[in-house]
């Protein structure tokens, strides 16, 4: 895998060459990667994959008109075609008073170790990564006689290198690496088949969870679905465990995003400074802790990565934004900018999360005496414009405070904003195991469709 300094190297060269050529201002990415992934099923390898791949790609400005390009050729000859191709592209576009770079001063990179990249992860043997994927299995297969078949289960390893730089004088660079394993078992009782997973991801190889554990937690998740029930339709509180909580902020995501907010295509739209959720509600946006999946020194931009409250107690504090939708909205980027290697960034999010309540997940269960603890949501029935919400939900019944039974082919249904408003408790179970993390929730109450009674 070529090195960071190659990269950068390669993504300067992008830019004196596209400056060259006519450009009056460039950003260029490269980019390269190794990629590992191997299924398993029923105890045999079904597939391995393994990949590498080399790529620059660069946005060019000729005033305000953009172009851009990208390839895997990078010769001089290669290179030249690339720049020559986005610039054609900007000549027939039509201006944007709103494109552009950041600002000189906007610019920057966070500095020290934020342990994106451990080396333990280029030393794993394909043997290695095989056995971690059948014996995660063979724990989940072997841990209860209804346990009979599997989905499969799979070990996926990825280091990467990433150069960016841009004619304002921003070059920087860095690496990153991830492993991760999974399970995914299929239990059957009676005529009934259920099917769960589990799996956790990793930057550093000596910090994945066990194969053994993997497979017995994934076990246990199907287990708990065997003789679901569906129950009455109904007005009832909702509890949603972390897998399923950290859902919630995806669909928050999609509201408070630039893109969405300039365009007027969101509930969220002019709310700034306005209460959106319940006094337990504070959402935070932060690229800076080392070691997670959201963070990096630079956003895609070169404008270093920052902690951004975006909901505190309750009232939106901030949008997501990169430089574009900064402008269109007046105000400053929140380093959120995130693309490939090529075109115009759209917006990301680093590590973005709820945060954790005083209450253990059983005090939250043990609140409620009727209601509904989700542990898979299905389909996406979720509209950022209007907050309309509807999704397909499996997980467990509460009665007088304790899981009772478990519960599928249910809908449960609301408007996203009454939902945040309805936040009633967050837990003390955050957790990261990705880029989005949220504690267990409990909102005071959703429409759930199940069985209609007899009189209807």
């Amino acid at each position: 895998m070529s090195s960071t300094s190659e990269l950068q190297e390669l993504s300067l060269e992008g830019v004196r060459l596209a400056l060259e050529l006519g450009a009056s201002d460039v950003e260029c990415t490269a980019a390269a990667g190794n990629e590992f992934s191997v299924n398993v099923r029923l105890r045999e390898v079904e597939t391995i994959k393994e990949a590498s791949s080399r790529v620059i790609g660069l946005r060019v400005l000729v005033g305000k008109r953009m172009g851009s390009a990208y390839t895997s050729d990078t010769t001089p000859a290669g290179l030249r075609y690339m720049v020559r191709s986005a610039l054609e592209l900007a000549d027939i576009t039509s201006e944007d008073p709103f494109a552009g770079l950041p600002e000189p001063s906007e610019l920057g990179s966070l500095e020290g170790d934020l342990g994106l990249y451990s080396d333990d992860i280029a030393r794993l043997e394909t043997d290695y990564k095989i056995q971690q994927a059948i014996a995660a299995e063979d724990a989940a297969l072997s841990a209860d006689p209804r346990i009979n078949n599997s989905e499969g289960a799979s070990f996926d390893s990825h280091l990467g290198a990433r150069a960016f730089s841009n004619s304002r004088g921003f070059s920087a660079s860095y690496r990153s690496g991830s492993c991760s394993l999974s399970a995914v078992p299929v239990a059957k009782q009676g005529d009934a088949m259920e099917r769960d997973y589990f799996g956790h991801s990793a930057r550093s190889s000596s910090q994945l969870e066990s194969a053994i554990y993997i497979g017995r937690k994934a076990a246990a998740r199907v287990l708990r679905r065997l003789g679901s029930r569906k129950v009455p339709t109904q007005i009832a509180p909702i509890i949603f465990e972390p897998r399923t909580a950290k859902s919630l902020l995806d669909d928050l995501f999609d509201a408070i995003n630039g893109g969405a907010i300039y365009r007027k295509a969101s509930f969220l739209a002019d709310k700034l400074g306005e209460k959106i959720a319940s006094d337990q509600v504070t959402i935070v946006d932060d690229g800076t802790i080392p070691g997670l999946f959201g963070t990096s020194p630079y956003d895609d931009e070169g404008v270093p990565s920052r902690r951004t409250v975006v909901v505190e107690k309750g009232i939106l504090k901030s949008y997501l934004l990169n430089t574009y939708t900064a402008r269109k909205l007046g105000l400053k980027t929140t380093a959120n900018a995130a693309r490939g290697v090529s075109g115009n960034a759209g917006v990301g999010y680093g590590n973005l999360y709820l945060q954790k309540g005083d209450r253990s997940p059983e005090e939250l269960i043990a609140s409620v005496r009727n209601g509904f603890y989700i542990t898979e949501l299905i389909g996406d029935g979720y509209n950022p414009v209007t907050g309309d919400y509807s999704r397909g939900a499996a997980g467990v019944w509460i009665e007088n405070g304790e899981l009772a039974y478990p519960v599928s082919e249910v809908t449960i249904a609301g408007n996203f904003g009454q939902m945040l408003q309805n936040i009633e408790a967050a837990a003390n179970d955050l957790e990261f195991r990705g880029s989005l993390a949220s504690p267990t929730v409990l909102i005071r109450e959703m429409t759930i469709s199940g069985q209609r009674s007899e009189a209807e």
